[in-house]
């Protein structure tokens, strides 16, 4: 067992539940021991049984739940800069698609690289998330389409929690688009459930997702994934409602999907649903940005219903080459009209629950020691600031990292 430590000098956003606000404690203690956090409060009332703790000043910053980034594709090859400056250009998406680009450019990559290759990628991409006081990081399949591609990605994402201080949970995204000689049932036949399969025999998958819209799969061939995840025990996400409306949210909310994400085109019936399964809907204000999205999801339904919000980069090659999570949260107040308090409780305790973790995302006894430590005077300053990262300090399962 670990000595106990205490972070003093220091103020608490805890982030509990049910507070509405950021639960903040201005002179706090926090007693770290055995990767966990033993007990948060007012330092005036610190239990006498740590008085021959080790104290750690932290000179009055800050402290965090550590930041979760709940939706990524962060393991991919190459890069489609050359397609955003096409479209600057004037090129049609039909255009630059006939002209091998699209997510085909992406495949077509990743399938040429070897898990090295796209490990080395994969780190960099993780090492810029963990600089934002990122500890854990969702990151998803689907840019190979078949077997080998997909087994690949999940094991390069396993790879990175071994070489960096960080949590990674996979998701099987390998219902993500119809690759080029396939309609959609054989693909999923013939590549989608058999890697499904395959991977969950290699333990690479902690849950299933999907893209359930017009351009890919519609409800009845993702139920068809989701029944296969559910006879293998895996939990399941959707992409759903991010271009229009066929019925994603809905389905998610029947299958009691973690979390459904992108939700543009949500409805007031869909937040009661998601309200119903305890679904968490992700918001992806990086991927409304790039393609130019003007349908807003339904933040005040999701309010209304007690949906819990969080918040993601969803840092993709295509639609979404948002390498920060702190100024997801900005752009999930200014064009989402979130609160700071709700993109902070969106990158916390309500991006744990989108990934099914009970063990992190507040700052409460026996939960996980990932801190950050930020040299900001209030908490909404994490969400106000454009381009900047006041970050002082990153506690991973109670040791420091930075």
């Amino acid at each position: 067992m670990s000595a106990s430590f205490i972070l003093t000098e220091i103020r608490a956003a805890t982030m509990k539940p049910g507070d509405g606000s950021y639960g903040l404690i201005e002179d706090a203690a926090i007693v770290i021991g055995d990767g966990l956090i033993q007990w948060v409060g007012p330092r005036q009332d610190l239990p006498t049984r740590y008085a021959n703790a080790a104290r750690k000043p932290q000179n009055g910053g800050l402290a965090t739940p550590a930041l979760i980034d709940c939706h990524t594709h962060i393991v991919h090859g190459g890069n489609r800069a050359r397609e955003f400056e096409m479209r600057l250009n004037g090129a049609s998406y039909e255009k630059i698609a006939r002209a091998g680009g699209g997510i085909v450019s992406t495949v077509s990559a990743t399938r040429l690289q070897t898990e090295e290759m796209l490990l080395e990628q994969a780190l960099r991409r993780a090492d810029a998330l963990i600089a934002e006081g990122v500890s854990t990081i969702e990151v998803k399949s689907g840019y190979g389409l078949d077997i080998e591609t997909e087994l690949k990605m999940l094991r390069v994402a396993r790879s990175i929690e071994r070489q960096r201080p960080v949590t990674i949970r996979t998701s099987f995204l390998g219902a993500h688009a119809v690759p080029e000689g396939y309609e959609a049932d054989r693909y999923i036949d013939d590549v989608c459930l058999p890697a499904l399969n395959a991977a969950h025999a290699e333990g690479l998958v902690d849950a299933v997702d999907g893209f359930c819209e017009g351009i890919a799969f519609d409800t009845s061939q993702i139920a068809r994934v989701f029944d296969r995840a559910r006879s293998l025990g895996l939990p399941v996400k959707l992409h759903a409602e991010q271009l229009s409306n066929i019925g994603g949210t809905a389905l998610a909310a029947k299958y009691g999907a973690l979390s459904a994400d992108h939700v543009e085109y949500a409805t007031d019936t869909d937040a009661a649903a998601l309200a119903a399964s305890g679904t968490v809907a992700v918001v992806l204000p990086g991927a409304f940005y790039t393609i130019h999205e003007t349908n807003l999801p339904p933040i005040q339904a999701f309010r209304d219903h007690d949906v819990p919000i969080a918040v993601a980069t969803d840092w993709n090659p295509g639609s979404s080459p948002l390498g920060s999570l702190l100024l997801a949260m900005n752009m999930a107040c200014t064009l989402f009209r979130l609160t700071p308090a709700e993109a902070l409780a969106g990158t916390t305790r309500n991006a744990a629950r989108a990934l099914g973790l009970e063990d992190r995302g507040t700052i409460a006894p026996g939960l996980r020691a990932d801190l950050a430590i930020w040299d900001v005077s209030e908490p909404s300053e994490l969400s106000y600031r454009i381009g900047q990262n006041p970050l002082t300090g990153h506690y991973f399962g109670g040791v420091r990292c930075n």
